[in-house]
């Protein structure tokens, strides 16, 4: 900066001065000698603006400059070199209600059974005591959650177990399926779905919970239109229930 002020001064005394008013009207500041450039405080550079332009710290910057943001303001060193901080910026943290497993229980809880005009709470199937949600933390805010500390580097989780209406009941694999389907379409991403059977409650429990942990099966049963119309059958018919 300052070897750049020397030149523009010679560069206005070799004219006698005729361009330092076309160059004041520009938004510049030009000393006009070498005595005034060590005497002049500290500039003010605004963000975004051409290289070489400069105000003084008592004029007010222009509207494109303010439209950057908060001006940097170089200070001079000894040695004539200049240090430039940015003013740091506060990013307030995002707070969010926990989710907890009454609320995963009201979405599940109207349903609709493939066989029967009733919800899977009327039959239960589903209850609240057998749903569980782990609402993880940001390590940064760290907590403890009900009494015991908050498990920072485990995923959000939620995990319904469901009780099928008898131990053969040909449903099951489509009864977790409209569970997994209505999950996932209203939780957040950020949930791990865990649906399976409630253990000892049916005889081909380990074979569907197999089945409804796999990812892939699952997407590819959707693909089906007529199982995919039952599901949403299911969680349609529900939506309207008491």
């Amino acid at each position: 900066t300052r070897p750049a002020l020397h030149a523009l001064a010679d560069i206005s005394r070799g004219t006698k001065g005729k361009g330092l008013p076309l160059l004041r009207n520009a938004g510049l500041v030009i000393p006009t000698n070498a005595h005034d450039i060590l005497k002049k405080p500290p500039l003010l550079t605004l963000p975004g603006a051409r290289a070489g332009v400069v105000a003084a710290p008592n004029e007010a910057p222009s509207a494109d400059a303010s439209a950057h943001g908060v001006a940097r303001v170089a200070d001079q060193t000894g040695d004539g070199s200049s240090a430039a901080q940015d003013t740091p910026s506060h990013t307030p943290s995002i707070k969010r209600d926990r989710l907890d497993r009454e609320e995963v229980f009201d979405i599940i809880r109207n349903i609709q059974d493939p066989e029967h005009p009733h919800t899977l709470e009327q039959l239960s199937v589903v209850n609240l005591e057998h749903v569980e949600v782990y609402d993880a933390l940001d390590v940064s805010n760290a907590m403890e959650v009900d009494g015991a500390p908050a498990r920072v580097n485990e995923p959000s989780k939620v995990e319904v177990r469901f009780t099928p209406t008898i131990p053969h009941c040909s449903m099951a694999t489509l009864i977790g399926l409209c569970l997994r389907v209505k999950l996932l379409r209203s939780l957040p991403s950020r949930f791990k779905i865990v649906v399976q059977i409630q253990p000892g409650t049916h005889a081909s429990e380990n074979a569907i919970n197999k089945q409804l942990r796999d990812k892939e099966r699952v997407c590819a049963a959707l693909e089906n239109k007529h199982l995919a119309g039952v599901v949403n059958k299911c969680i349609k018919g529900g939506m309207y229930s008491e």
